[in-house]
């Protein structure tokens, strides 16, 4: 996802997509944002909240 947020994609049972977004900071995974997909392309708005959380949190 670049700038140091990454993404892990996840498969569930019914055909659903998951994905959640996390940083890494001091040696530890912050878990930043996750949804059910719905669409193919990734709602600009979760990118956007995740994006944000991350600013949050790291100095």
């Amino acid at each position: 996802m670049g700038n140091g947020l990454w993404e892990v994609r996840s498969s569930l049972p019914g055909g659903r997509i998951a994905r959640v977004f996390f940083c890494a900071h001091d040696a530890r995974i912050v878990v930043l944002s996750g949804f059910i997909k719905k669409t193919q392309k990734t709602p600009d708005s979760e990118l956007t909240l995740a994006r944000q959380r991350m600013k949050e949190f790291l100095p």
